[in-house]
């Protein structure tokens, strides 16, 4: 029985690409570089499965080619707001993504966004690296506490309980948060979390303000200048979810006002291309997409897509079927 013919848009770990080409007739992305509409809808006439990412985005118009040989679509992240579901659903294609493996390093970079925003840690490496410190003194570089502070979580799925148990039980940090969908009360009291009734009313309370809920059309913008201008003067927003959750305007004239007090950004609207006004914001952490970069959990996302696409080859329903 001859192997499923499978595309791997962008390279990923060896290991992962060992395990492809032992399993499956496997063509890699060489060259690493994002595939245009024309490539992707050619990958979808050529192969029985397309292994894509985030920057591959496969709305209805790329979707709908003839003939269609392509059978599953094994995304490589848990997001999937760059593939129209509801479009590959009418056309027969399932759609997988790798939930579990990424929340800690997601999380961990939430963290680290958090910290180096409210210590201002960003601003202290570029001085010292542009040989502009002069030495300690009692009022270099004051930024803001982080212990004890109240922790606002937008979203409590995997990657914000994960965050909440580091900041509440590593920092003592109150956690607040909003999600149409609680987890039971139990593991609220666990992590130190208490729900608000709305979006509004943790952005009005917190001192940080970590975004975790998933990138769609209903996500858009969901924090706005309206929003924004809820947050206490001093707060912070921290995003590691994705980049369209935020008008990027709305948080650059917020910034630039002093609105609040700073943000920590992993994801932008449009990325890799970024609101060249950012880079003139000193209280602005800005991060190249690192939530799961780490060497064990791209390889554990790589074997999750592996495991998903092995199974419906072999006639079984994939653990992380998105539809």
């Amino acid at each position: 029985m001859s192997k499923p013919k499978v595309l791997v848009t962008r390279r990923w770990p060896a290991p992962v690409e060992a395990r492809l080409q032992e399993l499956f007739d496997v063509t890699l992305d060489e060259a690493d570089q994002p595939l245009g509409p024309q490539q992707l809808q050619e990958a979808l006439r050529s192969y029985d499965c397309v292994m894509p990412t985030v920057t591959d985005p496969l709305p209805a118009e790329v979707l709908q080619v003839e003939p269609l040989r392509t059978k599953i679509l094994g995304n490589f992240g848990v997001g999937y707001n760059h593939i129209d579901v509801e479009s590959a659903k009418a056309l027969g294609l399932t759609v997988t993504n790798t939930p579990d493996v990424l929340t800690d390093c997601t999380a961990d970079i939430a963290m680290t966004l958090m910290l180096m925003v409210a210590r201002r840690a960003g601003e202290g490496e570029r001085q010292v690296r542009a040989g502009q410190w002069s030495g300690w003194r009692p009022t270099h570089l004051l930024g803001t506490k982080v212990v004890g502070k109240t922790l606002g979580l937008i979203g409590f799925g995997r990657i914000a309980r994960a965050m909440a148990k580091k900041a509440h039980h590593g920092f003592d940090m109150p956690v607040i948060f909003y999600d149409p969908y609680p987890p039971a009360d139990d593991l609220c009291q666990a992590l130190g979390a208490s729900r608000r009734g709305s979006v509004e009313e943790v952005l009005q309370q917190a001192d940080f303000v970590a975004l975790h809920c998933p990138g769609s059309k209903e996500n858009r913008h969901l924090i706005n200048a309206e929003r924004l201008a809820l947050m206490k003067p001093g707060a912070y927003l921290i995003n590691t979810a994705r980049g369209d959750v935020v008008d990027n305007e709305a948080l650059i004239q917020a910034l630039k006002n002093k609105a609040i007090a700073g943000a920590g950004l992993d994801v932008y609207e449009g990325e890799p291309r970024l609101n060249p006004s950012f880079l003139e914001l000193e209280n602005a952490v800005l991060l190249p997409h690192l939530g799961s970069a780490t060497e064990e959990t791209r390889i554990a996302m790589g074997m999750r897509v592996i495991e998903n696409v092995t199974a419906f080859f072999a006639g079984q329903t994939p653990r992380d079927k998105v539809v």
